[in-house]
């Protein structure tokens, strides 16, 4: 099971200073939790200020080897601030136009995900070479008007004809619950993203019982590593 925590300051009380101060703390505290990767979505800032925030927070995870930071959509600032990749919304330029500025830049094999929101868009990023995509949302959302994928849809695209020896792992966002979580696994989704899931509450708590969802499903075979995805802490440098 792959988690992955998605960051929002806007969403922690106070201040500006403060809620920057949550974020890094949240994060940290994910990394420490296990969870496999953070996704660094702060869209407000600039790219200066996006690239200070993200260096920091390379910094903090270095004690980390298991957790990957991916920059939200900018691959320019995760170039500059030696992210582990970057993370592309629906509309943004495909994975393999991103792939090539990445390695014009001398990144060897980042991890790049994308935001999907039908099965066409997650086959049409497989056949890019992403290594995940996340399907969302799932579930209806407080305050957003759009509207629900559902779980028909989560389990078509999880069990969509394999593009290759295995298919690029979807992971379910939106609404995701502690509660819901299990029917989004039953479903064939092989991992939990978000930001309300992650950053309320106690995180370590949270983790622990979203792995333990894992373990008692029995019923799931363990997947094959998907071709794309590189099991390693930092991006090289060719």
């Amino acid at each position: 099971m792959l988690l992955y925590y998605i960051t929002d300051r806007t969403q922690f009380p106070g201040p500006p200073a403060q809620q920057r101060e949550r974020l890094l703390s949240t994060a940290v505290a994910a990394a420490r939790a296990g969870v496999d990767l953070i996704q660094l979505r702060e869209k407000d800032l600039s790219a200066r200020e996006l690239e200070t925030l993200t260096r920091e927070l390379m910094r903090e995870l270095q004690s980390f080897s298991q957790t990957r930071l991916l920059v939200n959509s900018r691959t320019d600032v995760a170039i500059a601030a030696g992210a582990h990749g970057v993370h592309l919304p629906a509309n943004d330029i495909s994975v393999s136009e991103a792939r090539v500025v990445l390695s014009k830049a001398g990144v060897d094999r980042p991890i790049i995900a994308v935001s999907c929101h039908t099965t066409a868009e997650i086959e049409r990023a497989e056949s890019h070479g992403a290594d995940f995509a996340v399907l969302g949302p799932i579930f209806e959302k407080e305050g957003k008007r759009i509207p629900a994928a559902g779980l028909a849809v989560l389990r078509e695209a999880c069990n969509r004809p394999a593009a290759a020896a295995a298919r690029m792992p979807v992971l379910a966002l939106g609404g995701v619950t502690l509660e819901n979580a299990g029917a989004c696994m039953a479903c064939g989704a092989a991992g939990i993203a978000g930001i309300r899931l992650f950053q309320r509450g106690n995180i370590g708590d949270t983790v622990k019982r979203l792995r333990e969802l894992q373990k008692h499903d029995t019923s799931r075979r363990e997947a094959s590593p998907h071709p794309y995805w590189i099991n390693t802490a930092s991006p090289k440098k060719l």
